[in-house]
């Protein structure tokens, strides 16, 4: 669980952190009102050790990030101590010792990122930095007027206009309870428990390990929220069993990657998109759910169509009885995840509590489920290493949440502030002419670029504030253009040249990346589709209001999706399958 390098003393250092961050993101819910520059700062002092310490590859490694650590952590808590007289500075700081500490925070940002993904989002993030201090030299309209240096930092890291501004409270106040949620699930038997009702429910049919990749990383995925740890993880059960069964691997893979990657849009979780969703969109929680569920159901059901068009011309066995898990094995696991789930919902419909708090009864009843193991024993040694690997899951993912998005709230304040938000805006809506259609095109081509370097969350966030307001200026409602831009946000998990879900599942199953990634688009031909599908049938994600209408919807693009998943996946002539995809295109998209 720890690093190998790291010294085995120090892992009850680092049981204690994670519990104190547990703890803290927990009280928020129940300690009332506590001011933004308090609660926000004190969240990145506590997920700082856990990206340059903890996660450090070597030596060298952790001896700067102790240093990183140190100066973030003494940064981030003087402005919580400090939070009224700051607030009384209106974004403005006074002194030279305040520069320095607003740069110290900013530097700390950029390089967590970097740290815990990578170079692209934080170097973007820089470059927006650089536009912010240098733009007014820029001529032309893509120019600013320039901001003051005391005035700009400020704004950045005293006020809540920059890397403490709404995305982070997000991260504080939601998307850190969910993450821990997924933790404490994931560290009993629920995974145990998703791969079992999975094999019980396809396992007999033809290509039923398939189906059972499909299921078990639909069910993983709404919680963990990332495809590359949903292929890692049901993949490592998922591959072998289909590769036993004689599977192509380039199929295998596909299968696993494409599965995974629905993960993030399948309620009633969603990853952390959802919850920022709700931030920048207004909409009630609830709401984003009853939207997203027909669009989620759509992308599985083309998968499985998929996986059937396949079978059509290769065989796909199903899972043998003997490897079935038996009736009391699927009852006990399942208990495992349909108690806590049973527990959010009944929280958040049930008693009509905010998602905060019902992930917390959530938590409270996932962590005494800790005790038993799958046979319902208690054994006391094994109860403590489940809530080890719990406490240090949660800490690890929501530090790295966390640090994504801090340093997206860098590109978003720097938006915002000097106007280039809505320049971009503007050119997207003269590049399409004053369209709709070719605004959606291109802004689906932004989201793919971006999302090739950055996760999908910042890739939406980002996208969502330059395009969505185009969008919706040219007729979209608010919650059509963020799921719009959002689904587009995933496309990078399984298109080239950067296809991080395929990468890995190839990788597990020792095929040819490419060859697995054009079997993926083949089979998640819903991704592509689906979000145009929404913006050309509105009524799709209207389920709340008007049920009878959205089925309509819904059963429309299930057959057009239908025909074209099997026309370019079970036809072997070009013109077949140019003829059905014409024929599926059509049921979308021509008004009836």
């Amino acid at each position: 669980m720890l690093d190998d390098d790291l010294p085995i003393r120090w892992k009850p250092v680092w049981l204690l952190l994670a519990a104190v961050l547990v703890a803290y993101h927990i009280g928020l819910i129940f300690w009332g009102l506590v001011p933004n520059l308090v609660s926000r700062p004190l969240h990145m002092a506590l997920i700082l050790p856990w990206i340059f310490i903890f996660a450090a590859r070597d030596r060298g490694q952790r001896l700067s990030g102790t240093l990183f650590a140190g100066l973030g952590v003494a940064a981030s808590v003087w402005v919580a101590w400090n939070h009224d007289a700051l607030g009384d500075q209106y974004g403005f700081l006074e002194t030279n010792f305040q520069i320095g500490v607003a740069i110290v925070l900013l530097t700390c940002v950029l390089e967590a990122a970097r740290r815990a993904i990578g170079w692209p989002l934080p170097l973007v993030a820089a470059l927006a930095l650089a536009y912010a201090l240098l733009g007014q030299n820029i001529p032309g309209e893509f120019g600013h007027s320039g901001t003051p240096l005391k005035s700009f930092l400020g704004t950045m890291t005293i006020a809540e206009g920059g890397i403490w501004g709404t995305l982070t409270a997000v991260s504080v106040g939601v998307v850190s309870i969910f993450v821990v949620f997924g933790a404490v699930l994931n560290a009993g038997e629920a995974g145990q428990g998703f791969m079992n009702v999975a094999s019980a429910a396809a396992g007999r049919l033809k290509g039923g390990a398939a189906k059972v990749s499909v299921i078990s990383s639909a069910l993983f995925g709404s919680i963990s929220g990332s495809a590359s740890a949903n292929v890692a993880s049901t993949g490592a059960v998922t591959l072998p069993a289909m590769t036993k069964l004689g599977y192509p691997k380039r199929l295998a893979g596909a299968v696993e990657a494409v599965a995974s990657s629905g993960g993030q849009i399948m309620p009633p979780l969603m990853g952390a998109g959802a919850f920022v969703m709700v931030e920048l969109t207004g909409v009630p929680y609830t709401g984003i759910m009853a939207a997203a569920a027909l669009p989620a159901l759509l992308y599985f059901l083309a998968v499985w169509v998929g996986i059937n068009a396949y079978a059509s011309h290769t065989e796909l066995k199903g899972i043998e009885v003997k490897d079935q898990p038996g009736l009391k094995d699927v009852a006990i696991t399942s208990a495992f995840f349909l108690v806590p789930f049973a527990v959010l919902l009944w929280g958040m419909f049930g008693l009509g509590v905010t998602p905060q708090y019902a992930a917390c009864l959530a938590i409270s009843v996932g962590a005494v489920l800790l005790l038993f193991d799958r046979t319902l024993r208690v054994d006391l040694g094994a109860t403590w290493a489940r809530v080890e690997a719990a406490l240090l899951t949660a800490a690890r993912q929501v530090a790295l949440i966390a640090s994504i998005i801090l340093c997206a709230s860098i590109i978003i304040g720097v938006l915002s502030i000097t106007g280039l938000g809505v320049k971009i805006t503007s050119l997207i809506l003269s590049g399409a002419g004053g369209m709709l259609w070719p605004a959606l095109l291109l802004t689906a081509l932004a989201c793919l670029i971006l999302g090739m370097e950055v996760p999908t969350t910042a890739a939406y966030v980002i996208c969502v504030s330059v395009a969505g307001p185009a969008l919706i200026q040219l007729g979209l409602e608010p919650l059509q253009a963020h799921l719009f831009v959002f689904w587009y946000a995933l496309l990078s998990t399984i298109t080239p040249p950067v296809c991080g879900a395929v990468f890995i599942a190839s990788g597990m199953v020792r095929e040819n990346w490419l060859r697995v990634a054009v079997t993926a688009m083949a089979l998640g031909v819903g991704l592509y589709v689906i979000p145009l599908g929404m913006i050309a049938n509105p009524d799709l994600i209207r389920l709340a209001d008007d049920p009878a209408m959205s089925m309509v919807a819904f059963l429309r693009v299930a057959l057009g999706l239908g025909l074209i998943s099997y026309g370019l996946i079970a036809m072997r002539a070009a013109l077949k399958t140019l003829a059905l995809c014409a024929v599926g295109l059509c049921v979308i998209f021509v008004p009836i």
